[in-house]
């Protein structure tokens, strides 16, 4: 039986359908549920800011947004009565996926719930499948939670 599940977000469509599909099964089997957002920090770095622009600008707002995103995860989980925590992890070393792995064997979870794009085609060889590979590193059974009707491939 799943007791601890770990929530993949990123502020996504998928994102917030996974979210929500987590919250109803932590209420149907009463477990607690652990949001993780994962600062991909190498996803903005572009070469053509300053060092001091990147740490002291948009590092700073990428953390108070993922503290956002969490801070209203956190509030739906509570308003539907389910005990929650959160972890902002602060990119570093890794992809995304293998940090979301190792969040899931540190904390431990039983469970990993994520959004999947629907990506398909040019756009899944080309920008590959976040998804797919938290599948593939995850030490746990992973739940994949595919886009709202009609909007794969066309919110990313």
């Amino acid at each position: 039986m799943f007791r601890r599940i770990l929530v993949a977000i990123d502020g996504s469509p998928t994102s917030d359908r996974a979210l929500e599909e987590a919250i109803r099964l932590a209420q149907t089997v009463t477990a607690r549920l652990r949001l993780v957002h994962v600062m991909d920090e190498l996803a903005w770095v572009n070469g053509f800011e300053s060092s001091h622009a990147y740490f002291d600008d948009v590092l700073p707002r990428m953390r108070e947004a993922g503290e956002k995103l969490l801070a209203a995860g956190l509030a739906k989980a509570l308003a539907a009565g389910v005990a929650v925590e959160s972890e902002l992890v602060l990119g570093g070393a890794g992809r995304v996926c293998e940090q979301i792995a190792e969040e899931a064997r540190r904390w431990p979870a039983d469970l990993i719930v994520a959004g999947t794009h629907g990506r398909r085609g040019v756009d899944r060889a080309l920008l590959g499948s976040d998804a797919e590979q938290i599948a593939r590193y995850a030490p746990v059974p992973v739940l994949l939670v595919r886009a709202p009707n009609g909007t794969a491939s066309r919110t990313q």
